[in-house]
């Protein structure tokens, strides 16, 4: 068996990768707490922000890496969330409406430079990409692209992989809490799975383990990711904690909203229960879980497989 290497952490264990504020000290505390739970590996995680915030955010986790070997070890990369999103009724979901903006090359290419090479994974609206610019810039450069927080038509979506778009963010969330029978964006993805990794969270919560075997019994095991999405309060009792530029509340079951409203915002799931979910409520075996939490991860945003 090996341990797991996730695309999307957005924080863990009172360190906020989203955080302006954001120290060393908390940031190697939470790459030695997500080595205990499990991870080997991970892909630090912003969420949007005015471009320049972002950027700044992502310096700053550079810095950190070149000045701890631990953190350099753990953190193998960036994965930037928004702010190229849509502003379309529940597609925001945590993500500030006020800050998402179309996808623009300059501004693509800004992020490219703050990452200093390590930029490995965008998630943006492939249906708010003028022409798909953005999109073809970032997968000439190396980098997953992945569409999330998006209600792109089967054609728009069908372009998008086209111009080069591979992934899926978090299917089943990021999504209109209210869709159309037939004709939505969950449909036309696993319609095209053999065209895209697909990425779920196995939380319990933020899709139901019935629905989540369902989705499964589709895209199957080649190229399917699983992820925790965790936030600074993974490892955290409940409470109310800052999240980027904002708050998220955690109440006793460990489920993270933003202050007033019902939408998620992030999960506080780690490595070693995702493992467990995935065997206990899925009946998969080891084999399985390695193959989508650790090997299918690094294939997809073109990294090597674990030494271990």
């Amino acid at each position: 068996m090996v341990t797991g290497f996730d695309i999307q952490v957005n924080g863990y264990a009172g360190a906020d990768f989203c955080s302006r504020d954001l120290t060393l000290e908390q940031c190697r505390r939470a790459c030695d707490e997500l080595a205990a739970d499990g991870a080997d590996g991970i892909l630090a995680t912003v969420i949007t922000d005015s471009i320049g915030g972002i950027c700044e955010k992502l310096a700053r986790l550079v810095s950190f890496r070149e000045r701890d070997p631990a953190i350099a070890r753990m953190i193998a990369g960036f994965h930037v969330e928004g702010p190229f999103l849509s502003r379309k009724p529940g597609c925001p979901g945590a993500h500030d409406p006020a800050k998402i903006i179309p996808a623009d090359v300059d501004d693509a290419q800004r992020l490219v430079d703050a990452a200093s090479g390590l930029l490995r994974l965008v998630t943006l609206a492939p249906e708010c990409d003028a022409g798909l610019a953005t999109t073809r810039f970032l997968a000439r450069q190396g980098v997953t692209v992945s569409a999330g927080h998006c209600d792109p038509s089967l054609d728009e979506l069908r372009a998008a992989i086209d111009a080069g778009l591979s992934m899926v963010t978090h299917l089943g969330n990021g999504c209109a809490l209210d869709m159309p029978r037939h004709d939505n964006f969950i449909q036309r993805v696993l319609f095209l799975h053999d065209r895209l990794w697909i990425c779920f969270i196995p939380d319990g919560v933020h899709i139901p383990f019935f629905v989540l075997a369902n989705y499964l019994a589709v895209t199957g095991l080649d190229r399917t990711i699983m992820v925790t999405d965790a936030i600074v309060a993974a490892k955290l009792p409940p409470g109310r904690y800052p999240y980027g530029e904002g708050e998220v509340v955690v109440d006793a079951e460990g489920t993270a909203r933003r202050p007033g409203a019902g939408n998620l915002a992030g999960s506080t799931v780690s490595m070693h229960r995702i493992r467990e979910n995935l065997r206990d409520h899925l009946s998969l075996d080891d084999a399985a879980i390695d193959r989508l939490v650790a090997v299918n991860p690094r294939r997809a945003v073109g990294l090597k497989a674990h030494r271990g």
